[in-house]
């Protein structure tokens, strides 16, 4: 990979949720791997008020966000595989290039409750600072190895999401598992230009799947 293409990497992963929040992920940022097609057959994506939102225990995203994505991939591996990799946040930074640390802020099983703190550098911008944004996640909802919401601010010196709200959906399909996520992000600073918020948020989204795929398929058949 370039260091140009690195670099973008980066760039628009950390913007970030999730919340995806998050990217998300609550707050997800990040533009798929080298090699990786944002747009490919096995995703498909909303930008934009998808007609109908995830939820998780009948609670989805932030109805009247003005910044939102969903997206979705099929993975062929096993659902356990994947909600493992998924919830053990404490190891996202392993497969995750673009989360710099991680923090469980409970302990026990991951559930509706738990909170983390999670971090990524954000190189300068047109309109930001290089700064690191921290993120703190806290689970609202969650269905085992069905459906995960959380929500949380990323705030950094000079950037802030004032709140992202992620859904996460799991179900099991023909090849594997579909895995669907949402995001919305609300904050004064990130409304000020909508669409390079959305573009974003798409990317670090198509990202986060993209490298979730990667490493449960590796890890069902490696």
């Amino acid at each position: 990979m370039s260091t140009s293409a690195g670099t973008r990497r980066t760039n628009v992963r950390a913007a970030l949720f999730t919340a995806p929040l998050v990217v998300l992920g609550v707050l997800g940022t990040a533009v798929a791997p080298a090699g990786a097609t944002p747009h490919a057959p096995h995703t498909s994506h909303t930008p934009h008020h998808p007609a109908k939102s995830l939820t998780c225990r009948g609670e989805g995203v932030d109805r009247d966000a003005l910044i939102r994505y969903r997206t979705s991939t099929v993975i062929d591996a096993p659902l356990s595989t994947i909600w493992k990799i998924q919830t053990d946040v404490e190891r996202w930074p392993s497969w995750q290039a673009p989360v710099a640390t991680t923090e469980r802020l409970d302990h026990g099983p991951f559930r509706a409750g738990s909170a983390f703190r999670w971090t990524t550098p954000v190189p300068q911008t047109p309109t930001t600072p290089a700064t690191t944004l921290e993120i703190t996640s806290t689970v609202e909802q969650l269905k085992r190895k069905s459906c995960i919401r959380w929500t949380g601010p990323a705030i950094g010196e000079g950037l802030r999401i004032d709140r992202g709200v992620h859904v996460w959906n799991f179900t099991e399909v023909r090849g594997g598992v579909r895995v669907s996520t949402e995001e919305t992000h609300v904050g004064e600073q990130i409304e000020s230009n909508v669409p390079l918020a959305t573009e974003i948020l798409g990317q670090g989204l198509e990202g986060w799947l993209s490298e979730l795929k990667v490493t449960a398929e590796a890890r069902a058949h490696g």
